[in-house]
């Protein structure tokens, strides 16, 4: 018996309710802020109080994984089953740093319950999150008579994704063997609103880059040689100028090579969403909308492709004037990609569209960080639509599509693996991720829990059907 009954599920978790949250809290105790080297300890001991309580769930194998910075844990819980699904849940165990000086009314590290919010850093993000599957498998357990889960149950909690995830793939790659799953669960997002439960479907990747483009071996002055020789802000002005034509359209050639369109159905499923544009300009502390034309807010920053101006600088920036050309200038650009593009492509295409722009007697040079690809899963994959029919039963309610406009690690585990990525998280936008006063709704939390002890019978049910 795989599939988990509604009647039990709840109760049990109701059950376990009072000791599941004072096992969240003494782990939100644990200060884990990657950032911070002072904090390298605290990181430590919360991917080992981790490990521990995992093993206490019944995982067969709770391990702390050694990277070059913050440790990782690894566990493991085999189904027994022929032929059943391997399934490995992403989180992380690193928080962002606080302290009661930024804002927040309440220690941030010492949890505290208000009117049915549990608040402390980590709460949503995304120690709550991750903890929801140790109270969720048990569920799935204790109402099916399992004594194992119906999938191969695999967890990677990382611990430095709030200091941009520097080792990351380069674990993933290192233990792919045991990490190897048929899919992926990110419990590291959150939902369109507690009305409004929804699944997301994919994120957008990014890359980046600095241009410094360089002149006169010195500032010079602009009377006796302005209009003369090249100035490289001139040039970085015309660089930025070039970056966007008049439909707000990237305008470096090859730049939408390979871009995944997005389906009629899709955009039905965006638009069906609640979306209030006038709030979301005040969420954004915005004054109009823009960007590319023929499409719509949702769709411009969840599925398509975009180029910002993240700096541009050169010259004198002091009080008065200061008549010079400047010796150098610089621009810092970003580029968030959809499904189809490749970040090695985009840059080829940057390098080569600012040589043309850039003109003789300015020397150019570019220097791009480390990229993140795009991740997309297919609506109709039925892993997928495993994960909508668990939140449906826990929720009652319809679930609806969307994607992040943001970036994440999840597509090196994409890419890395081979397998495909599903979101399932239960935050909202009020959660206040890497604000004062973070929190996350218990409600919604125990939602989560019961999602998760819904799903795994769900998975190794349906997993036949799967591509």
């Amino acid at each position: 018996m795989s599939q988990t009954p509604d009647s039990a599920v709840r109760p049990y978790i109701e059950q376990h309710r009072t000791a599941f949250l004072d096992d969240l809290a003494e782990w939100l105790r644990i200060p884990s802020v990657s950032a911070q080297p002072d904090h390298a300890p605290d990181v430590r001991r919360s991917a080992d109080w981790l490990a521990a309580k995992l093993k206490e769930t019944g995982f067969t194998t709770a391990e702390v994984w050694q990277t070059p910075g913050a440790p990782a844990v690894f566990a493991e819980w085999p189904s027994g089953d022929p032929g059943a699904p391997t399934v490995l849940v992403y989180g992380h165990h690193d928080v962002q740093p606080a302290a009661r000086e930024d804002g927040w009314d309440s220690d941030p590290f010492e949890p505290v319950v208000r009117e049915g919010r549990l608040y402390a850093r980590g709460a949503a993000d995304d120690k709550g999150q991750v903890f929801f599957h140790t109270l969720g498998v048990r569920a799935h357990l204790a109402a099916t008579g399992r004594t194992a889960p119906a999938v191969n149950l695999k967890l990677l909690i990382e611990g430095e994704e709030e200091s941009g995830s520097p080792h990351f793939r380069e674990l993933v790659e290192s233990c792919a063997e045991r990490l190897a799953a048929d899919a992926v669960i990110v419990s590291d997002t959150g939902m369109w609103s507690r009305d409004t439960p929804t699944v997301c479907t994919g994120m957008r990747g990014l890359a980046e880059c600095e241009i410094r483009l360089y002149g006169p071996d010195q500032d010079i002055h602009s009377g006796s040689f302005g209009g003369a020789v090249p100035n490289p802000a001139t040039a970085a002005a015309r660089l930025v100028a070039a970056l966007h034509d008049e439909h707000a359209r990237v305008a470096i050639p090859g730049f939408y090579d390979g871009v995944v369109e997005l389906t009629d159905r899709e955009r039905e499923l965006f638009a069906e969403l609640p979306f209030d544009e006038e709030q979301w300009l005040r969420t954004a502390k915005s004054h109009a909308a823009h960007g590319e034309a023929g499409h719509t807010t949702l769709e411009r920053i969840w599925a398509r492709p975009t180029a910002e101006v993240n700096g541009i600088g050169g010259g004198y920036q002091g009080p008065g004037s200061k008549t010079i050309i400047p010796s150098t200038a610089m621009v810092k650009l970003s580029f968030r990609l959809v499904a189809g593009q490749d970040p090695g492509h985009i840059e080829k295409a940057v390098r080569a569209w600012a040589a043309e722009q850039v003109p003789a007697g300015i020397r150019c040079e570019i220097v791009f960080g480390s990229a993140t690809r795009p991740c997309l899963t297919p609506l109709d994959h039925p892993a997928l639509q495993s994960v909508v029919r668990a939140m449906g039963r826990a929720f009652g309610t319809t679930v609806r599509f969307t994607r992040e406009g943001g970036s994440g690690p999840a597509a090196d585990l994409q890419e890395v693996l081979a397998a495909p990525v599903l979101f399932l998280g239960i935050s909202v936008p009020s959660d206040g991720w890497h604000a004062p006063n973070e929190k996350v709704e218990l409600d919604l939390l125990l939602k989560g829990v019961e999602t998760s002890a819904h799903l795994w019978g769900d998975l190794a049910e349906h997993w036949p059907e799967a591509p």
